[in-house]
């Protein structure tokens, strides 16, 4: 595909086939809740007669590759028009009547809930760099049908018996949309921990798990996740009752406004932790990117280790038995270690 191909077709169309649809019509405008946030009231427009389309709550817009790009997270044209490609087969002109407005739920016709089992979405999950076992225990996997085709999704419970849902393609909410409340067995805790969306509430638990796995300490405080910073007002009461608060919200403009309405009600018992991952939009980003920077440094390691047993010159005629043991040293684990065993010091006696 094209770019040009790929601007031919209509947003609206594209956004109908991601199982997105307007909620209402002005003119030639049609307005959508966000496809790339949460939110309670629509402000993402699709002018029809531009096929240009507009996030007033995110300040950006532009055409469809501009569109994918938010979608998928890349800045890579090739990989966004593959992309924009693998949904063309479904890809058909939109029509939609607002003469009656049909349920938030449309979308989830014929909903199951079941165990997290589709190898697809533990790809998704792995790719975000999130721990299978934990999101096993947090998330369910959701079927449905939607335009008449089947689709299943991670579901993330809410409070109020709603889900959030997400996969690879796609960004929703089986209603009622609610916060999520998770509160540990026995003894009340003091502590609770805040989030935006469940992706960073399972980053954290990835991280925690990561950095201690016989002591990950996941139980000694309660979480709160907001499933979209629109749902503040309906977690203030419950963090009003702990003593200290962890508020780890995204770095982006909502994300300091809800921080700092929180700040001016709970005062010091409220810890802005996205100084942890300051430089990064959310804490998923943060350990994706920690993730990928660690897949790159053994190569690193090993590359520098290659040259640092490289032999030394030596002049002619002089006695290269040193060289024979500097190449049989090798950079394994961490440590120099040699083929040969384990090389005595020259002060240790041969036994």
């Amino acid at each position: 595909m094209t770019t040009q191909e790929a601007k031919n077709i209509r947003i609206a169309d594209y956004l109908q086939s991601l199982g997105y649809t307007p909620v209402k019509q002005q003119g030639n405008s049609l307005w959508y809740k966000s496809p790339l946030r949460e939110e309670r009231d629509a402000s993402f427009k699709v002018n029809t007669e531009l096929n240009r389309w507009y996030d007033f709550g995110l300040g950006k817009g532009g055409n469809i590759i501009a569109l994918a790009a938010e979608l998928y997270h890349t800045e890579n044209v090739a990989c966004l028009l593959k992309r924009i490609e693998e949904r063309t087969p479904y890809i058909r002109p939109a029509s939609f009547s607002f003469s009656a407005q049909q349920s938030d739920n449309r979308t989830y016709r014929g909903l199951r809930v079941g165990e997290l089992s589709s190898p697809a979405l533990i790809a998704y999950l792995q790719e975000r760099g999130i721990n299978i076992e934990l999101a096993k225990r947090e998330c369910m996997e959701l079927r449905f049908m939607n335009a008449d085709k089947p689709y299943f999704a991670i579901g993330f419970p809410n409070m109020a018996g709603g889900y959030e849902v997400r996969n690879r393609y796609f960004k929703g909410c089986v209603t009622p949309k609610d916060i999520t409340h998770i509160r540990q067995q026995g003894e009340p805790r003091n502590v609770c921990y805040l989030f935006e969306g469940f992706m960073d509430y399972l980053s954290f638990l990835t991280i925690r798990v990561k950095n201690n796995p016989q002591y990950p300490r996941l139980t000694t405080q309660d979480y709160i996740v907001l499933n979209s910073v629109s749902n503040l007002t309906k977690a203030e009461s419950i963090l009003a009752t702990y003593t200290r608060i962890g508020c780890y919200l995204d770095n982006d403009t909502a994300g300091r406004n809800a921080y700092d309405n929180l700040k001016r009600m709970l005062g010091d018992r409220l810890q802005d932790m996205s100084i942890h991952y300051a430089g990064y939009n959310d804490l998923n980003e943060y350990l994706c990117n920690r993730q990928s920077a660690n897949q790159t440094e053994p190569t690193k390691q090993v590359q520098s280790a290659r040259r640092m047993i490289q032999p030394p010159k030596k002049s002619r005629g002089e006695d290269v038995e040193g060289n024979r043991l500097a190449a049989a040293w090798i950079f394994t684990s961490g440590k120099y270690r040699s083929l040969l065993g384990n090389f005595p010091s020259r002060n240790t006696p041969y036994r």
